[in-house]
């Protein structure tokens, strides 16, 4: 039988693709599902790697199916023997490792509902969420312990060395029992304050959903060697990181600790890998290292997410691997809508575009008056759900081909003088400048433009005379005479959302501050 797995080309997705193809590649059907059983049991007896983990200290961790399959049951009936229950909650606060896929698999395959969380949450991150979610145990390691400890009625557990080896105690299989609507996965979302983020509800059947981003969007087939440098408390580094290549039985590959370029680009050659998943911002840093033709690649795929990537690392990229970086677009809630479809031999990878729309997805520009927006010409991006249109808070335009370009977030737009200007292609510009690491631009109050650009820059080196207008200079060129950064300040680092994001909120509410204060 002619799975979606076997086809490569666009044509064949357009062509081939349906829902019901979808669930042929897996065991389980509406009725009886199991994301653990997907991603780990049914792999057993392949002799398959599942996980290779790049720790941060030069550590590599091989974990294969076979063995993740039978600790993670040992798990699941040690949760029973606690006393937890199908759809209870249990939080994983580890480092990318063997406890960690034990931990999280195991709660899964038991029925109960993971509850991943970033290891560098302090106390008050760690009590937002648990008040919320409630999580019957919390597992950890030594290091976070205090923090747990410190958020306050929580049954911490440290998952070590020691808490696996006491595992063998409980039997090395375990039924899965659970439908396909059954939670089997919450999931905060990156937020930018203090306040809670949102919780993502991921049932079961998610997984089936979440193959077309697999299929269309990283691109990942049989017999790929798969790596995400993103950490799997956040969507893209659980979901297209973790469960989607698992799930077709596709080896994957992580980081685990303090993230450093130079050590990603050695996994990438010491693992072999042939396809990439990452955040705009590792791109930038590999670029960054001044090493990055070190190493020697087997990259054959490469795809992003999070953020746009500025044009001159998409080449430097290209350059270095050998072959274009393709961006997909989604979201935690809507999942992922718009691909360049990696390894698609008859798709045209435009630079600067978003692709296309996945297979079985509508989506469309639209003017302020919910209008389809004419090519070219920004608006709202927005996706078909349940027969109405959802918002999705970003602007976009799309060309006479059908391709889509991010505009920035609705909320990053700056207006000055009655002009519309894009953050995104004001930064792009910027990061031209032979001299710039990073670059976030943002609009502030000015008293006769309502609105002016403010840019803040990381250089590559030292600060030089004559630099500013320069940059200034370059913008001008390249988009136009009043898109340029009226004011710069050089800062060491850009703030980032915990997914890597650059977070021009933070910079526009420390502005605010300071006008206030002024």
């Amino acid at each position: 039988m002619t799975r979606l797995t076997d086809f490569q080309s666009y044509a064949d997705a357009q062509k081939h693709f349906s829902r019901d193809a979808l669930w042929a590649l897996f065991d389980g059907s509406r009725q009886t599902f199991n994301i653990a059983h997907e991603c780990v049991d049914r792999h057993v007896g392949t002799g398959g790697v599942a996980v290779r983990v790049a720790h941060s200290d030069g550590r590599d961790e091989l974990i294969r199916f076979d063995e993740l399959a039978k600790l993670s049951s040992q798990f699941a009936h040690l949760l029973q023997a606690k006393g937890i229950g199908k759809g209870d909650r249990i939080a994983v606060m580890l480092e990318p490792s063997l406890a960690f896929y034990v931990a999280l698999f195991g709660a899964i395959k038991m029925g109960a509902v993971a509850v991943p969380m970033f290891t560098l949450f302090g106390p008050e991150g760690i009590r937002l969420r648990a008040d919320d979610c409630k999580p019957r145990l919390i597992f950890t390691n030594a290091e976070k312990k205090n923090d747990a400890d410190e958020a306050g009625n929580l049954d911490v557990v440290v998952a070590d060395d020691a808490f696996i080896k006491s595992l063998a105690d409980f039997p090395d299989h375990f039924d899965c029992d659970t439908a396909g609507d059954d939670l089997a996965v919450l999931q905060y979302t990156s937020g930018t304050t203090r306040l809670l983020p949102a919780a993502v509800k991921h049932t079961h059947r998610s997984l089936v959903t979440l193959m077309v981003a697999a299929l269309y969007a990283t691109g990942i087939r049989p017999g790929d060697r798969f790596f995400c440098p993103s950490s799997p408390a956040w969507g893209h580094g659980l979901w297209h990181g973790t469960l989607a290549p698992l799930a077709l039985g596709v080896s994957t590959g992580t980081f685990s600790g303090k993230f450093d370029a130079v050590r990603l680009l050695k996994a990438l050659q010491d693992y072999k890998i042939t396809n990439m998943s990452a955040a705009a911002t590792h791109y930038r840093m590999m670029r960054n290292t001044g090493q990055a033709e070190n190493f020697t690649y087997a990259i054959e795929k490469l795809s992003f997410t999070g953020e746009p990537i500025d044009s001159e690392s998409a080449r430097y990229i290209e350059n270095l691997f050998g072959t274009k970086v393709c961006s997909m677009y989604g979201t935690t809630e809507i999942g992922v809508i718009l691909a360049n479809y990696p390894g698609a031999p008859d798709f045209d990878v435009r630079e600067g575009s978003m692709g296309k729309a996945v297979p079985g997805v509508e989506v469309e520009v639209q003017d302020a008056e919910g209008n389809l927006a004419k090519p070219n010409v920004n608006g709202e991006l927005m996706v078909r759900k349940q027969g109405e249109w959802f918002p999705t808070k970003d602007l976009a335009r799309i060309d006479a081909d059908g391709y889509f370009y991010h505009a920035g977030r609705a909320d990053d737009v700056i207006i000055s003088a009655g002009w519309t200007m894009s953050a995104v292609e004001i930064e792009d510009a910027i990061l031209k400048h032979p001299k710039v690491a990073e670059a976030a631009a943002i609009g502030v109050p000015d008293k006769v433009r309502g609105q002016v650009v403010k840019a803040f820059i990381v250089l590559k080196d030292s600060f030089e005379d004559g630099l500013t207008e320069e940059i200034q200079d370059l913008v001008r060129t390249n988009l136009s005479r009043h898109e340029y950064p009226r004011h710069v300040d050089y800062v060491t680092d850009l703030p980032k959302t915990p997914a890597g994001k650059v977070n021009r909120k933070t910079l526009r509410d420390q502005e605010a501050k300071q006008g206030t204060a002024a």
